[in-house]
């Protein structure tokens, strides 16, 4: 069953075309792989389906129902929640509390509220929720270490934790890989694995290819905002278009 699909989605910024007439869809419980060289709308696309920009035509549809237009807090809340390229974090808290800054979006309380001292039942549930998340991603022991001293990968990885503290049904990583070393890169993909056996179906853009063959059971490559090809792995890596256009040139898909 598709948890998400986007139907005849278009993105218009005046005379410029960014997503033109793009329909796919993601199964649910599936590791789904959004690609194409820059400035190929995957981006769009992503701020499209997660609501920071309404669609210009089209719809999007998560779990049967029209979030098209909806406010990215309202999408957040219904359990579509969207990380970026730039880890969104607060660098000079510590670990624990910006874990605490996801459970609080799903809990419908300000993590300043709780600095405040306000919500104390409400904090020490979030607390324990926010410890559980930072144990399943092997950062339980620097919970009070200030965030800004993390090393990259692990910032990256606390940026997914935080997310995921929201209680996400479905996880738009956009460029989960970017700047991490090989090691790093084999840690996050063991990482999001794991999400996936957590129930978490997740829908990623990314640059680096043998990441993305190595995770993805479905790939949608996209060609100036339209869509090239779909597939699996295999197919995507035969496909004669995508091997002209991207494979055969930059030696990458994204």
């Amino acid at each position: 069953m598709a948890i998400l699909a986007v139907e005849s989605l278009s993105r218009r910024f005046g005379g410029l075309t960014a997503v033109d007439n793009l329909s796919f869809s993601v199964e649910e419980g599936e590791i789904h792989g959004l690609i194409g060289p820059n400035g190929a709308g995957k981006t769009t696309t992503f701020n499209v389906i997660s609501g920071f920009y309404p669609p210009s035509g089209g719809r999007v549809l998560y779990q049967g129902q029209d979030i098209s237009g909806l406010r990215t807090s309202a999408i957040a809340a219904l359990g579509l929640v969207r990380t970026f390229q730039a880890s969104v974090l607060f660098h000079e808290f510590s670990v624990l509390d910006n874990a605490l800054v996801g459970c609080h979006l799903s809990a419908g309380a300000t993590f300043f509220n709780s600095l405040l001292g306000r919500n104390r039942a409400r904090e020490a549930e979030a607390r324990d929720k926010a410890m559980e998340v930072l144990e399943f991603f092997g950062l339980a022991e620097r919970r009070d270490e200030i965030t800004s001293n993390l090393p990259h990968g692990l910032q990256r990885a606390l940026g997914i934790a935080v997310a995921l503290a929201a209680d996400p049904k479905i996880l738009l990583l956009d460029e989960p890989f970017t700047g991490m070393n090989p090691e790093e890169t084999r840690q996050m993909m063991d990482l999001l694995l794991k999400l996936r056996e957590r129930g978490v179906t997740l829908l990623l853009v990314e640059h680096d290819m043998q990441a993305v063959m190595g995770l993805c059971g479905k790939i949608t490559v996209l060609s100036f905002g339209s869509l090239l090809a779909e597939g699996t792995p295999e197919e995507i890596r035969n496909h004669p278009q995508v091997i002209e256009a991207y494979l055969g040139t930059a030696g990458h898909a994204a």
